[in-house]
């Protein structure tokens, strides 16, 4: 399908420079003409910014003096972006040639689609790939304990996750954004809640726009590997500011989005996870209780986030609530809107095959 929408690529780098040439390289490899470029460095004292200055022909870079947080440099680069719509890229992603074309004619489909994903697959940080094919993510979905998780994560994949789906919402490390939906659901010109600094700001954004009327769309058609350093399961192994993040992260995505209904229905599964997060940070994680001091500092403000939230809300209870499951819920698209998806090979093959580098 040849599009004439132009694109914009938001990058943020932070100590990226064993990523970032080669996301870089694969995103201009891109077949897709109409885009453009950004990364924002957060202040690397790593080399990044050395290997920024060799894509500086190519990319718009801007290099700022302090670390603002993903979420503060995304709304930076968003801020200077022309594209009708937005990726959103993590510096640690190698896309296929035609992702970006991929998950421009999902966006087609419907017009209440406001963010499109495609399948992740994961990769090592030497850029590896698994002897078998392990997804990464699909989409992001959400259970009654609140968590958001990656759906398909660490699954191999054999063949499945091949239609057209709605999903919650897209992880940030690839998510293509409308430009409609970007100010339909910015709360005072930000996209992202910078408050957020690092860590569920897309979940957040993915409920939000939930709320909004806006749909995510996953299309099996646009492929990318990514190197996931943040699983569940390796939580100890963190940065404990990166831990306190997201601690403070989860109460504020509540405070700001959650709605009475959605809480009687799963107030037991939330209590009992919230228990367990208090009592972790209590007697193990003391590092993580400034997560605390600050939704206590920041309180007035958050709550002002939630009112003109729930002023702007679109959508019934009833809708919301399918969405909260302990099994990742996804709906199909239309049949008369959907495509047929191609079986793609994802075992065997080099690098330079996928990537076409």
């Amino acid at each position: 399908m040849a599009h004439t929408e132009f694109v914009t690529i938001a990058i943020v780098t932070f100590n990226s420079g064993r990523f970032i040439k080669k996301c870089l390289e694969s995103v201009l490899a891109q077949r897709y003409p109409c885009k453009e470029v950004i990364v924002i460095d957060n202040a690397s004292t790593d080399g990044t910014q050395a290997v920024l200055e060799q894509f500086e022909d190519s990319c718009r870079v801007i290099l700022n003096d302090t670390n603002v947080g993903f979420a503060a440099a995304q709304n930076q680069a968003i801020k200077l972006s022309r594209g009708e719509w937005v990726l959103t890229l993590n510096p640690d992603m190698l896309l296929t040639p035609n992702f970006i074309e991929a998950l421009l004619d999902a966006g087609q489909l419907d017009p209440r689609v406001g963010t499109v994903c495609g399948k992740l697959l994961t990769m090592t940080a030497t850029f590896a790939l698994p002897q078998e094919p392990l997804v990464d993510s699909t989409g992001i979905y959400f259970t009654p304990m609140l968590r958001h998780l990656d759906r398909g994560s660490q699954e191999v994949d054999n063949g499945h996750f091949l239609n057209f789906e709605y999903v919650f919402g897209a992880t940030a490390a690839a998510a293509l954004y409308r430009r409609e939906m970007i100010e339909d659901v910015s709360l005072g010109g930000e996209f992202f809640d910078p408050d957020f600094f690092v860590y569920r700001e897309d979940a957040d954004v993915a409920w939000r726009a939930q709320l909004m009327g806006w749909r995510c769309l996953y299309t099996p058609h646009a492929r990318g590997y990514h190197v996931r350093s943040v699983l569940p399961g390796n939580r100890r192994a963190l940065p404990g500011i990166i831990n306190m993040h997201s601690v403070k992260n989860r109460f504020l995505m509540r405070i700001k989005n959650m709605t009475g209904d959605l809480y009687k229905r799963n107030w037991v599964s939330i209590t009992s996870r919230d228990l367990v997060v208090i009592g972790c940070c209590l007697l193990r994680e003391q590092s993580s209780l400034k997560a605390f001091w600050y939704l206590a500092t920041s309180w007035k403000r958050v709550r002002e986030k939630r009112r003109e939230i729930m002023q702007r809300r679109r959508v019934n209870d009833a809708y919301m609530a399918t969405w909260f499951q302990y099994t990742p819920v996804s709906k199909p698209l239309p049949i008369a809107a959907a495509p047929v998806a191609p079986r793609h090979k994802t075992a065997g093959g080099s690098q330079a095959e996928q990537f076409e580098y």
